[in-house]
């Protein structure tokens, strides 16, 4: 069993903030990484400070974590998530 961090989703912010994570990219191997758990590794980061390559093993592999936030930081998910508009609604 994973070990719970104070910094983890709870159940109802999962529900909220599953639909706004990204498909998996069409062809190649199907997605085999929970996002859940990279949402929280990222969220353990931002609470902790702690540097990438420390993240406690429980978590994916650090460079898996990076990958996903780097994604997400350059097509734009994470301003989406902040500003809390639903995938292809750009209006405010």
């Amino acid at each position: 069993m994973p070990t719970a961090y104070a910094s983890d989703l709870t159940a109802e912010q999962w529900e909220l903030l599953e639909p706004l994570i990204p498909a998996a990219k069409p062809g190649g191997r199907p997605r085999t990484t929970d996002m859940l758990s990279v949402l929280n590794a990222i969220l353990y980061l931002v609470v902790t400070g702690c540097q990438w390559r420390q993240l406690p093993h429980d978590f994916p592999c650090w460079s898996t974590v990076y990958s996903y936030f780097r994604r997400w930081r350059d097509d734009g998910t994470w301003v989406m998530e902040s500003e809390g508009n639903p995938r292809g609604n750009d209006s405010n």
